[in-house]
């Protein structure tokens, strides 16, 4: 059994699009998800009265209006802190699936060309391990049924000139030949 290629990451941005997109709507879920708890804990406090000391002076304020600085530095540290845990985590993730995005429109391109020897190879912990198994199939399988079509007209031609056929369907049958033999790579 031939050894699989082992590819290392050289980029950390491979589809700069997709995965820039997908940190943003990321980030954008957390954003509003601290808004959210933000303001849900200032209308849930409204009708609340808090005591504290300032300046040695007992103060009795509104809760809401009392505890929102302290809530808003907290939420951004915390949305920073997080934010900046799930870029590094999203960055890995889209990897596993922009990476093989990115492997099977290369090797698609080629496959696409002619080269049904071409075989796809992927990391281990990537997604659509499957897929690059399912394909390679594929291209093995066209392989030999190109390879199966060349045989026949190889045997054509080879009958022909036995039975001396026309110059004509000779002349054709060899060009048949030269343009599967120029068109895939098998």
């Amino acid at each position: 059994m031939p050894q699989k290629k082992s590819y290392k990451r050289r980029k950390v941005f491979i589809k700069k699009d997709y995965q820039l997109k997908f940190i943003l709507k990321f980030c954008l879920i957390l954003l509003a998800g601290a808004l959210l708890s933000t303001g849900l804990l200032f209308l849930l406090s409204q009708g609340t009265l808090t005591s504290s000391f300032q300046d040695s002076r007992l103060v009795i304020k509104n809760t809401a209006f009392a505890i929102i600085p302290t809530v808003l530095l907290t939420n951004a540290i915390t949305l920073v802190l997080i934010t900046a845990a799930a870029i590094f985590i999203v960055l890995l993730i889209s990897h596993k699936i922009a990476g093989p995005i990115f492997r099977f429109e290369k090797d698609l391109l080629e496959i696409g060309e002619g080269n049904l020897a071409k075989k796809v190879f992927l990391r281990k912990k990537d997604q659509f391990t499957d897929m690059s198994e399912s394909l390679n199939h594929m291209t093995a399988s066209l392989r030999v049924k190109v390879g199966a079509i060349y045989d026949e007209v190889e045997q054509l031609n080879e009958s022909a000139k036995k039975q001396n056929a026309p110059e004509k369907l000779i002349k054709e049958l060899n060009h048949l030949q030269q343009t599967i033999l120029q068109s895939f790579n098998i």
